[in-house]
């Protein structure tokens, strides 16, 4: 009786040599241009405490694997995301060092669900935060660290979407009171709801769903909307963030978008690519709790490149610069391709074909010798 072979759970896969070496090339790739701007890079666990990821907050905590752990009979958890356990390597272990602290990471995350754009539990996460500032300069230089990043890995073109998670907030609170939760009201904001908008007494912010698409058109109209001025200093910050990188990619600005933007503070953006329906990054400012009531400012990005590693991005031939190496070769020359890059493969019988083995060369009296293809 044959025995059926075992099934991952949903959401999970294994990555075969192609996709597993190729997201060894962008991680290093990311992680190298970040690095190159001063970002250290830090390697947090893949669990923890459930406190430490989700603490007490009920959206965080719903997408949490949890379990018991053994030892101490707490509930640990997978991480879902590593920007909580840098926030808490910056506030702990390197609370005493000089801010503004630059930090970078690269590992995998595991979701307790997976969404209908991206149906994958587990992904690779790379990012760089700055924490100790979410001033609009240390907004400028996490854009452009994102930027550089995603050229140094060979993503793009690119398309970065700005948005504003507090304009709720500034309008509510001054020229424009609502009756209803505000929470209601970002979510019809986020639907896009105009109908929603006029049954809930909220039609004065209709012209917010208008304010939305080119960066240029979208920051005019917004000016034209904000008659009272008191979105006049995030649109300033907005198109002085912009202003580095308006020639490396395309500029969109979306002021209501909330997806992936809770816990955002003044400004957030999202990282799109062609083909793709679901963003690859997202990134803004936050704060870090530190302990009795008090926070910390951070500003920061994550990138998610699986989805463009499975379409391709840094796969190699198969056959390039892989080399046959037959009986009795010399092991010192099998060294030295070893050293400028080559990958050997060793014959074990005289049975073994170079060809079938998937080598583009063999090993010759005089060196490398191509394969017919």
């Amino acid at each position: 009786m044959t025995k059926a072979p075992a099934l991952l759970p949903e959401g999970l896969r294994d990555r075969l040599p192609a996709q597993a070496e190729a997201a060894s090339r962008v991680t290093r790739a990311l992680v190298d241009a970040m690095r190159s701007h001063g970002y250290g890079r830090v390697a947090p666990p893949l669990a923890e405490f459930r406190e430490t990821l989700g603490g007490d907050d009920e959206r965080a905590s719903r997408d949490l694997l949890r379990f018991t752990d053994p030892v101490s009979q707490r509930t640990i958890a997978l991480r879902p995301d590593m920007t909580r356990q840098v926030g808490r390597i910056a506030t702990s272990l390197l609370a005493q060092a000089p801010r503004p602290l630059r930090l970078c990471y690269a590992g995998q995350v595991v979701k307790l669900r997976a969404s209908q754009l991206r149906p994958a539990r587990e992904m690779l996460q790379v990012g760089a935060e700055l924490i100790g500032s979410d001033s609009v300069a240390a907004a400028r230089e996490i854009v452009t660290v994102a930027i550089d990043a995603l050229e140094a890995a060979g993503i793009g073109p690119v398309t970065l979407d700005f948005t504003l998670p507090d304009v709720v907030d500034l309008l509510a609170g001054g020229p424009l009171p609502v009756a209803v939760d505000r929470d209601e009201l970002r979510d019809e904001l986020d639907a896009k709801d105009a109908g929603a908008l006029i049954r809930i007494g909220a039609e004065a912010y209709l012209p917010l769903l208008r304010a939305t698409g080119p960066f240029d058109r979208a920051i005019a109209d917004l000016r034209a909307f904000d008659t009272a001025g008191v979105l006049t200093s995030r649109l300033d910050a907005i198109e002085a963030i912009a202003a580095p990188i308006r020639d490396r990619v395309a500029l969109t600005l979306d002021p209501t978008e909330r997806h992936g933007f809770a816990y955002q503070s003044w400004f957030g953006f999202s990282i799109f690519v062609p083909g793709q329906g679901a963003h690859v990054g997202l990134g803004g400012s936050y704060a870090i709790p530190v302990g009795g009531g008090q926070e910390e400012p951070a500003v920061g990005f994550s990138l998610y490149p699986d989805p463009l590693i499975d379409e391709g991005l840094a796969q190699e031939d198969e056959r390039e610069r892989r080399i046959f190496l037959p009986l009795g070769h010399d092991a010192a020359i099998a060294a030295s391709l070893r050293a400028d890059g080559w990958r050997t493969i060793a014959a074990l019988t005289g049975a073994d074909d170079a060809a079938r083995l998937g080598c583009g060369y063999r090993l010759g009296p005089d060196g490398p010798v191509a394969l017919p293809e």
